[in-house]
């Protein structure tokens, strides 16, 4: 099971190419609203508005052999915890070798922020961003493709 933090998600379609070649279902889940699909693979959740909402949600389902497209840290966080492929959508893979000092990163930035030592401008999403994103997210299905396998099938 693919699932997506999908409010401001830039790589939605790459998402659903990806998981069409692989057979795999996707599960979008936002604030508001989402663009309805006929694909049976395809689920679309709407949470309340509620702080975390999209975030508790998957955070809830996500466990191991799952893949979890998110920008945000500490659902990263929490996703990797639970054994799942977690990945941004520039491509950056967020896993137990790395998490904590995403999650450091994070709060420095954020610390900063506050402080007005820094602006806290994100650089814009790129066509190499993108690219980036297709390879890994391909490469974390295949893994969770060959996990669910190994276990006897899909969850």
């Amino acid at each position: 099971m693919i699932y997506v933090d999908a409010d401001a998600c830039p790589v939605k379609p790459e998402v659903l190419k990806v998981a069409e070649r692989h057979g795999l279902e996707v599960t979008f889940v936002a604030n508001s609203g989402l663009r309805p699909s006929r694909d049976p693979m395809v689920h679309n959740v709407i949470v309340s508005n509620a702080f975390d909402a999209a975030d508790n949600w998957i955070a809830e389902r996500a466990g191991a052999g799952d893949v979890v497209v998110t920008a945000d840290v500490p659902l990263a966080v929490r996703c990797v915890a639970g054994g799942a492929f977690v990945s941004g959508p520039t491509g950056r893979v967020f896993d137990e070798t790395n998490i904590g000092m995403a999650s450091a990163m994070r709060d420095l930035g954020a610390h900063l922020r506050e402080t007005g030592e820094s602006k806290g401008y994100n650089a814009a999403f790129s066509p190499k961003d993108r690219s980036r994103f297709l390879e890994t997210f391909d490469r974390l299905c295949r893994r969770a493709k060959s996990l669910s396998s190994e276990a006897g099938g899909p969850r």
